[in-house]
């Protein structure tokens, strides 16, 4: 078996069951096997039932104190049964599984376990696993790979297809040079993939873990250090003097710059007049006014004679910065045009034409601005809004929509200075590390689930005084392996909750896109109150008139992603607030929440967030965002990070191209940019 091969050549997997693997992104026999477990059950010995605790999956030794009853509620057919030890008893519950009334026999023993839930005030075992007690102790200390799924595919099938394939793929050769491995402790290769399924212990499979990351984050560099070594400093095709439009633009603002703005306008401008193509970055947090730079680069190369694009990830985002930017350049003789996808094909073609003929100076669109139809006149200045949420190629193919422009990329998430220099090794790096002082602070609080009635009066309140407000929750349906909030129930219940007459309306990923454009447009103009929706909302619209963000399960999330979701608020002149509700009870949740509480600051978040997730939690949400990593997060393993990219910088060049002479698959997803494992 090989790693190219279609997943069909896995017994038992069919047409059907193909579709289903699909759904998930598993073409291919790799693409499988990279498909890492989400976490792991551990099973423990079975506790006695004085001693559990609420919230907890575990296991209890028991027998039937009577046989079990049926219950008929609804659709519904609830099975309950009491149990017993020596040291007292407890009710257990099951749904829809009448076939346990045989099964189960008065006075014997078995061995339950399921997660333990209170209800009427009662500790109760639901839906538990039935174990008879030989079987059980069998499974003690194994950890069992819990996979992500999607619907008609269960964890077991999974499983079974990933061990078929570790027994009959034939495995590529190990590609680390053996003195990187030595020097930074790996475990082999082919060890580490079959241990990261199913590991012996504990111990196996972090080490098996920290050498597929170090992998992903080794080929990350090396494809870095590709791209240098092929890529001299390139002479400016398009040399621009400095023009006064740009001093007259800045006396124009009602505000001056920040330190922190002025300083990277500079650098800015001294790589646009420089004889070499500008290739930035500007990381700022939420709100320190990155798209003022970017339209005063615009101006400067537009008011040399050049054309520019500005690529940004939503239409709601295109059409928000098409409109601020007509406001703030009329009267300065800038034509600019807006082209998205949901334009009539009269409208595009209308734009195409405007654009080929340099009717027009400044194009702002999402990743319509790169379709083959659309012809630039000299195009001079690249800039792109959120650069992660474009993939490598369609970035490449909006710079090789002009001969070798000028590149400005913009982010928003904070990641450490010395993370950002590795990650964007190929980039000259400006961080606009201040806030506008006119910008009121965000008011934070971190809540459980009992303040819910009390958040609700005051979203009644802004609302009231017409302000609108966000609540995000973590799901999109409601599932019985995940105990969040969901956007489509939640609605329902805000409805119920919220005064008479509140706009509410929900918003998701699986939603089609113009559905979703329609609710963010109908939201930006306020013609909806309060909006429930999933992190879709993270990135791509700007409503200065929203003063509140709610955050279910909080919890759930990585310190940076709620910080990027805290700044949809507090982008206007009235006071914006955040409540972060915690769901859990957890001593670490609260903890890490209580950074978000105490700072505004993304950059101090970010570092906190470094500082507090330890190589423990491996398993946690991934929140890096800037760069697709499978199993690698930038923050929790920023160590490995360092490590792996030193190891690569330490390499000759004719170590590089032995690597590659070795393994011409891997040269082929470098220079490709395909950068994952093989």
């Amino acid at each position: 078996m090989q790693y190219n091969d279609q997943i069909r050549v896995i017994k038992g997997i069919g047409e059907k069951t193909e579709k289903v693997f699909q759904r998930l992104d598993i073409f291919t026999v790799q693409d499988l096997i990279e498909h890492y477990p989400r976490g792991y059950e551990e099973f423990e010995k079975p506790i006695a039932i004085a001693s559990i605790q609420e919230g907890a999956t575990l296991a209890i030794e028991a027998s039937l104190v009577a046989s079990p009853k049926v219950k008929r509620v609804r659709n519904l057919q609830i099975i309950n049964v009491m149990v017993q030890d020596s040291s007292g008893r407890m009710p257990l519950t099951w749904f829809n599984m009448t076939f346990l009334q045989r099964t189960l026999r008065q006075g014997y023993h078995y061995i339950f376990r399921g997660k333990v839930v209170r209800k009427n005030g009662i500790l109760v075992m639901e839906q538990p696993v039935i174990y008879q007690r030989e079987d059980y102790y069998k499974l003690l200390k194994i950890l069992q790979p819990i996979y992500p799924l999607t619907e008609g595919l269960t964890n077991k099938m999974v499983s079974k297809a990933i061990g078929q394939v570790l027994k009959e793929l034939d495995f590529v050769k190990d590609y680390i040079p053996k003195s990187i491995a030595k020097e930074n402790a790996l475990m082999d290769r082919t060890k580490a993939i079959k241990e990261i399924h199913f590991p012996k212990d504990r111990d196996s499979m972090m080490r098996a873990r920290q050498r597929l990351v170090f992998d992903e984050f080794f080929l990350y560099s090396l494809a870095l250090r590709s791209l240098k070594d092929n890529k001299t400093v390139l002479k400016s095709e398009y040399p621009m003097a400095y023009p006064n439009e740009c001093d007259q633009l800045l006396e124009q603002f009602p505000y001056k710059l920040t330190k922190a703005q002025s300083r990277v306008w500079e650098e800015i401008k001294k790589d646009l007049s420089s004889e070499y193509t500008m290739n930035r970055l500007i990381q700022g947090d939420v709100g320190s006014g990155k798209t003022v730079l970017a339209i005063l680069a615009l101006v400067m190369a537009v008011k040399n004679g050049y054309q520019t694009c500005f690529m940004v990830p939503t239409e709601v985002l295109a059409k928000q910065h098409y409109q601020t930017t007509v406001e703030m350049l009329e009267g300065y003789g800038v034509r600019v045009c807006l082209l998205v996808g949901s334009m009539t094909a009269k409208e595009k073609r209308q734009a195409y034409e405007e654009i080929k003929n340099h009717e027009v100076d400044i194009i702002i669109g999402t990743h319509a601005l790169i379709q083959e139809k659309v012809e630039y006149d000299q195009l001079a200045l690249v800039i792109t809004d959120e650069q992660h949420r474009f993939g490598v190629k369609q970035r490449e193919t909006l710079m090789g929509k002009g001969r070798r422009p000028h590149v400005l990329v913009m982010s928003a998430t904070p990641i450490p200075r010395t993370l950002a220099i590795i990650l964007y090794g190929d980039l000259d790096i400006s961080i606009v590390d201040e806030l506008p002082a006119k910008r009121l602070p965000i008011k934070n609080c971190v809540v459980n689930t009992n303040y819910r009635p009390n958040a609700y009066r005051f979203i009644d309140h802004q609302v009231a005084q017409g302000r609108q407000a966000y609540v995000i929750c973590p799901m999109v349906e409601e599932s019985e392996a995940l105990e969040a909030e969901n956007v489509i129930e939640y609605r329902e219940r805000l409805v119920e909750a919220l005064a008479t007459g509140t706009r509410v309306e929900y918003l998701h990923g699986k939603m089609k896109a113009k559905e979703k454009n329609d609710v963010m447009e109908r939201f930006a103009k306020g013609e909806i109150d309060v909006l429930v929706s999933t992190t879709v909302v993270e990135v791509g619209v700007n409503v200065p008139n929203a003063t509140v963000m709610m955050i279910e399960n909080a919890e759930r999330f990585g310190l940076a992603q709620l910080h990027q979701l805290r700044g949809r608020v507090g982008r206007g002149e009235h006071q914006s607030y955040c409540i972060f509700v915690c769901g859990s009870g957890s001593r670490d949740a609260l903890e890490r929440l209580e950074i978000l509480n105490k700072s505004n600051d993304g950059f101090y978040i970010a570092s906190e967030d470094l500082k507090l997730r330890g190589a423990g939690d491996i398993f946690g949400i991934r929140q890096s965002g800037e760069v697709d990593f499978k199993l690698g997060d930038i923050f929790t393993d920023a160590e490995i990070l360092k490590s792996a990219a030193e190891a690569v910088k330490k390499l000759q060049s004719h170590e590089v191209k032995e690597i590659f002479d070795k393994n011409p698959q891997l040269k082929e997803k470098i220079l490709n940019k395909k950068v994952g494992t093989l």
